[in-house]
């Protein structure tokens, strides 16, 4: 996997999962949590996997002739599924670790740089297709070694068909489940967003049943002819629409309210995905609700770039649930864990001064009951499902994953709790939530063959994909005109 292989065209691709390490495997007497009611969960149990598919979970399954991964002492769960993340931007890690989303005129560490205006007006410009190619499939790589078996890649960086091309090559090389985002590029001469969808379904997305699949790109921002035509696509074709949606930024909060009105010329409809939704009107949210949309919500990213708090709040006043995402990581890390432990923290700090706010000063009244309807607070069991139920509901891929249920597609990851950060272990989703790192992710399956092992991910060249991924660096900085400075 190098993005040599892209310097000359496009590899053929292959839309099969991988072959090799799928037959029959059984994954024995780990603590496992399938995420799935109808299932349970279990203190010492076995998974059974044939091919891509689990077909049992329980304890003592009978499979004499499958090989065997031992999981005794270890957590054995679905994999995590990530609803938005711009992987094209991996070359720009931490370039931001101050950045707001845009320059607010204060002329702090905060303000310059920012991502508006350096990572979309400046890098963006300056990817080459084989640039697009090595960013996507590090970040894709770098997740699946912390148990992301399934991302949405809003990549932005569709200039020209040879663009788009790299970024679907990247995503079928890199061997785990994806939806492929054809957002739109820079707006230069020979970008074909949003027609283009047509050749891209067609080429590389011919089925629904593929490893990589196709969601549309529909931002309200780009304007009513474009947006419009966008979503029209879409439906065309069959593919769900992801959009961003920051009251602040981009498009005004007045164009959501027209299209959550039905007066922006697009219908809302269960197969919108809306990312962020901070600073959305009371009536956009009850109308999005009510059309059946989905929301991912990217907790650390909007208290740091200032997108707005995060609206879990809402999200639970209207009995919704959102799915959980990491943007950017041009300014926090994409793994799983960062992103519920953000969750989680960010809604019980709010929830917990609210109940204090309740009270007084002195005893007894300084630790009150909270008052009636006062949300819950979210639990580890919550993020979770944010974290792997939700995602892939919210990406129409929970009849293949996101559950550890018989018949679905085994993208499992098992988890080390005998590692010195987790044991003794006691709970088991609060060990995952509240104790764990990438470095606890020891094994990864996805549809059934085995991508990490050991600790070790299998069948890729890293050293050379960081030569590779630097020298695509040392380009965008260049072509950019911004001078590296390591301790900026």
């Amino acid at each position: 996997m190098s993005s040599e292989r892209y310097e000359n065209g496009p590899a053929a691709h292959d839309q099969a999962p991988p072959d090799g390490g799928r037959g029959r495997l059984v994954i024995r007497g780990g603590a496992v949590m399938s995420m799935d009611p109808a299932v349970g969960d279990f203190e010492d149990a076995d998974v059974l996997v044939e091919g891509d598919r689990i077909v049992a979970v329980g304890p003592g399954l009978d499979a004499p002739d499958a090989d065997v991964i031992d999981a005794r002492g270890r957590v054995v769960m679905p994999g995590f599924v990530d609803t938005h993340h711009h992987q094209f931007e991996t070359a720009e890690r931490a370039f931001l670790p101050n950045g707001l989303l845009s320059d607010d005129g204060s002329g702090s560490p905060s303000a310059r740089p920012n991502y508006s205006e350096h990572i979309l007006g400046r890098f963006a410009p300056a990817y080459r297709p084989q640039d697009v190619y090595v960013n996507v499939l590090f970040a894709g790589l770098s997740q699946l070694d912390a148990g992301v078996t399934t991302v949405l890649d809003v990549s932005q960086i569709h200039h020209s068909p040879e663009h788009t091309d790299a970024a679907a090559q990247a995503l079928v090389d890199t061997g785990r489940r994806a939806a492929f985002g054809l957002f739109e590029g820079a707006g230069r001469t020979g970008s074909r967003y949003p027609e283009d969808a047509y050749r891209v379904r067609e080429r590389w997305f011919p089925s629904d049943d593929q490893l990589v699949t196709m969601v549309m790109g529909g931002e309200l921002h780009l304007g009513r002819q474009v947006y419009s035509r966008s979503w029209e696509i879409a439906r065309e074709l069959g593919v769900r629409i992801a959009a961003h949606a920051v009251g602040t930024w981009g498009a005004s909060r007045q164009i959501f309210d027209d299209v959550a009105r039905g007066e922006g010329g697009v219908r809302v409809g269960p197969d919108n995905i809306f990312i962020h939704m901070t600073g959305m009107s009371d009536e956009t949210w009850r109308r999005f609700w009510d059309a059946g949309a989905r929301v991912s919500v990217a907790f650390p990213i909007e208290m740091i770039m200032r997108h707005g708090i995060p609206p879990v709040l809402k999200l639970q006043e209207l009995g919704m649930e959102p799915s959980l995402s990491s943007d950017v990581e041009t300014t926090m890390a994409a793994d799983p864990f960062t992103l519920m432990r953000s969750a989680l923290t960010m809604q019980r700090m709010v929830v917990n001064q609210m109940v204090l706010d309740q009270g007084g000063p002195v005893p007894p009244g300084n630790y009150p009951k909270p008052a009636e309807g006062t949300p819950e607070l979210l639990t580890v069991r919550d993020v979770l499902r944010y974290a792997t139920v939700n995602g892939a509901r919210d990406l129409g891929l929970d009849d293949r994953t996101g559950t550890l249920t018989p018949g679905k597609q085994a993208d499992i990851v098992i988890l080390d709790a005998t590692a010195l950060n987790v044991a003794p272990l006691n709970n088991v989703p609060g060990a995952v939530v509240s104790l764990m790192d990438r470095g606890n992710v020891e094994t990864v399956l996805v549809a059934g063959k085995i991508r990490k092992r050991r600790g070790r991910l299998l069948d890729v060249d890293l050293d050379r994909l960081r030569h590779d991924l630097e020298a695509s660096r040392d380009h965008l900085f260049t072509a950019a005109g911004v001078r590296r400075d390591l301790f900026a």
